[in-house]
C-alpha cells in the first residue's frame, strides 16, 4: 500500500494520468508508454509497472474495471482510476510543479571533477556526449512531429517540447565548453602530471564546496 504522506513516484503519477484518458491493462500502458516516449522521463519497465498498478489497486487509487482473454493468452485485468486516485493526482502533480526539488543529476558532478582529467580526455568524453545529444533531439523531433501529426493539443506534451529545448540548451553549452577547450581559452592540463592542485585552497570561500 502507498503512504499517503509520501508523494507518488514518478511511475505512480504516469500511470494514474494516462488512466484518465481510459481504462487500460498494464500491457496496454507500458505500450503507450514507449509510443509517447514517456521513457524518456520515467525509467518504465514491465515489472515495476506491474507492482506500481499492484501498488495503486491496493491504495484505492485505481480499481479493476474488467477482464478479456485474447485467445490462448493469459487472461488481462483492466484498471480504472478511482476519484481518490484523481484528487491524489492533481495534489502530487500541483506540489511537482511548485516546488523545485534537487534531484542530484550524476553530470554536474562529473564537470565538476573533471579537472581531474587531462584535455583531451575530457574532450573526447564531451565529443561522445554531444553527439548523445544530437541523437536524443532527433528521438525528440520524431516525437514532436508524431503528436503534431495526430492532432494532440499542446497541452498533453509539453514535457517532449521542454526535454528537447533543455537538451538543445545543454548541447550548445557543451559545444562551447569543447570549443573553449580546443582553443586554449580554458586554462587546462594536457597531460596527468601536471593535474596538480592549486598551492591554495580554490573553494576555501565557498560554503559548499570546501575540498576536492
Amino acid at each position: 500500500m502507498i503512504d499517503a504522506a509520501k508523494p507518488l513516484s514518478a511511475l505512480g503519477i504516469s500511470v494514474l494520468a494516462l488512466l484518465t484518458e481510459g481504462p487500460l491493462h498494464p500491457y496496454e500502458m507500458h505500450q503507450t508508454f514507449v509510443e509517447r516516449h514517456e521513457d524518456q522521463i520515467v525509467n518504465i519497465k514491465p515489472g515495476t509497472l506491474y507492482h506500481t498498478v499492484n501498488r495503486l489497486a491496493a491504495s484505492e487509487l485505481i480499481e479493476i474495471s474488467g477482464t478479456d482473454r485474447a485467445g490462448n493468452r493469459p487472461e488481462r485485468t483492466t484498471y480504472a482510476i478511482t476519484a481518490t486516485g484523481r484528487s491524489r493526482l492533481q495534489a502530487d502533480v500541483v506540489g511537482l510543479l511548485g516546488t523545485p526539488v534537487n534531484e542530484y543529476p550524476r553530470f554536474p558532478q562529473a564537470i565538476a571533477e573533471a579537472h581531474n582529467l587531462p584535455r583531451e580526455i575530457v574532450l573526447d568524453q564531451l565529443r561522445s556526449r554531444i553527439d548523445a545529444f544530437r541523437e536524443r533531439l532527433d528521438e525528440f523531433a520524431l516525437a514532436r512531429a508524431a503528436v503534431v501529426g495526430k492532432n494532440l493539443p499542446e497541452r498533453f506534451w509539453l514535457d517532449i517540447d521542454y526535454l528537447e529545448k533543455m537538451s538543445a540548451a545543454e548541447m550548445n553549452w557543451l559545444t562551447s565548453l569543447v570549443e573553449r577547450l580546443q582553443s586554449h581559452e580554458l586554462d587546462w592540463p594536457d597531460n596527468n602530471e601536471s593535474l596538480q592542485p592549486p598551492t591554495s585552497d580554490i573553494h576555501s570561500d565557498s560554503p559548499t564546496r570546501t575540498h576536492r
